[in-house]
């Protein structure tokens, strides 16, 4: 009995120091989260007006501009968004179930994250480029060179799209992969028909506003999609680590129950053999 009582001690004592570190982690990705979502709402902002203002050139440019239309008969060049870093519930899974389906063998693709990297090696899944642990400040030079390349490649008339598969961030609890076309634009359902229609005299011509304005919020709108793929992260993170602690919490409650249980029988056992001597040497 002495052993069990010991044995559930030991127990008690790691799920409580297990709740210490899920609460610790808890915490930090709380701060992290509430840090990075003021960080991408300001950008999102940005890029949604950058969006704005090219939804009023498309309206006056040529559709036939091969900038304006996808090509499904060519690869894409695909960026997918992942974490450096694990204990994200199911971030990582998630967007992977995604990519299974959506991905075809000749897309290029450019895998952001280890456990991306990780995910496609164990697969032996050939991959255009990696980013590994980018911080923020380098994550939009890094991302803004390879748009470039993809690019030149939409120009020499290799790749038929642009897209990013990231995580949209709805709210602290809800977070869904969605694969998003970056090129063509995409005009936002935000611009009414009075801002589109409007008589508007470009300086410079519609061609070149194009050939500036394209490149630029491709490499804007990827970015706002990476800061929004992070803050699912964190939000993910935080999920993940606020259910860890409750469930070691649960666990310790139930251990001590069980500690009690025993220790309680322990005792009524030596309050009996002590009974039963008592009562035989009478």
């Amino acid at each position: 009995m002495a052993a069990s009582k010991q044995a559930i001690k030991t127990r008690i004592a790691s799920v409580a120091s297990t709740k210490k570190i899920t609460n610790a982690m808890q915490m930090v990705a709380s701060s992290k989260l509430n840090k990075i979502r003021n960080a991408m709402e300001k950008n999102r902002e940005y890029a949604t007006s950058l969006q704005e203002v090219l939804a009023m050139v498309l309206a006056r440019s040529d559709q036939g501009n091969r900038l304006l239309h996808e090509d499904p008969n060519k690869p894409c060049y695909l960026f997918v968004i992942t974490s450096d870093m694990g204990l994200c519930g199911a971030y990582n899974a998630n967007v992977f179930k995604v990519l299974e389906k959506e991905m075809q063998p000749h897309d290029y693709v450019v895998m952001i994250g280890t456990h991306g990297n990780n995910w496609a090696k164990a697969r032996n899944i050939d991959l255009t480029q990696t980013l590994l642990d980018m911080s923020e400040e380098d994550a939009y030079p890094e991302l803004a060179s390879y748009i470039d390349q993809a690019l030149t490649l939409y120009d020499e008339h290799k790749i038929g799209a642009i897209k990013v598969l990231y995580t949209r961030y709805v709210n602290t609890l809800m977070f869904e992969p969605e694969i998003e076309t970056l090129l063509p634009p995409k005009v936002p359902e935000s611009v009414q028909e009075t801002k589109v229609r409007a008589e508007t005299i470009f300086e410079p011509e519609k061609s070149v506003m194009l050939a500036s304005l394209i490149p630029m919020i491709t490499k804007n709108v990827l970015y706002s999609k990476y800061m929004e793929s992070k803050t699912s992260e964190q939000a993910s993170r935080r999920l993940a680590m606020e259910n860890a602690t409750d469930n070691a919490q649960e666990l310790e409650e139930k251990l001590n129950l069980e500690y009690n249980r025993v220790r309680q029988s322990a005792i009524t056992q030596e309050i009996t053999e002590i009974v039963g001597g008592a009562n035989a040497l009478n």
